[in-house]
């Protein structure tokens, strides 16, 4: 195993999963609302699997989200980050934040720092984003990083029912946005 990667923002520590994560992120995954567009609430035991598949992806490809953790109180607060699954299409910048953490511009903050990951370190020449239509919180957040709809797309088994839209950018896009973010 090598070392894995942490990113660090004025408020987040991003850093692979780990087992303390799994009470928090039971939380996020058993609310309702927060789990409407990313396959529904899950038991703990399936919030397990997730956890180890994620943390397992990092181990194995390098490629994975990070648990966001707020510095200021040390709470596991989502998961965001690079993820690129088996026949995926495309390679993605994903979110998903626990409830007590959405609102406050978190999920932008870490996503901004992820996309710079994927771009800076991965290399990717490109980023997407798989949104179910009716998700207008994330359209809106991928609206915000600079991604615009690309259209209609499917997921590999077991997703392949999920009707999703991809948004994204390329890396010359999201250089120019993130040079106007800076300024």
């Amino acid at each position: 195993m090598t070392s894995l990667p942490t990113l660090e923002t004025e408020r987040l520590l991003l850093r692979p999963p780990e087992l303390d994560d799994f009470v928090r992120w039971c939380e996020m995954m058993s609310d309702e609302a927060t789990t409407r567009y990313i396959g529904g609430v899950l038991p703990p035991a399936l919030v397990w699997r997730s956890i180890m598949a994620m943390r397992g992806a990092w181990d194995l490809t390098g490629v994975s989200m990070f648990s966001v953790i707020d510095k200021a109180s040390g709470a596991w607060i989502g998961r965001v980050g690079p993820w690129q699954p088996f026949e995926w299409p495309g390679t993605e910048v994903g979110w998903s934040m626990h409830p007590a953490a959405q609102g406050r511009g978190l999920a932008f903050e870490a996503a901004v720092a992820c996309m710079d990951y994927a771009v800076d370190v991965l290399g990717w020449s490109d980023v997407i984003h798989t949104i179910e239509p009716g998700n207008v919180r994330s359209q809106r957040l991928a609206q915000r990083l600079g991604s615009q709809l690309m259209g209609p797309s499917k997921l590999p088994p077991p997703f392949q029912d999920a009707k999703v839209e991809l948004w994204g950018q390329r890396v010359a896009q999201w250089r120019s946005f993130r040079a106007q973010l800076s300024q």
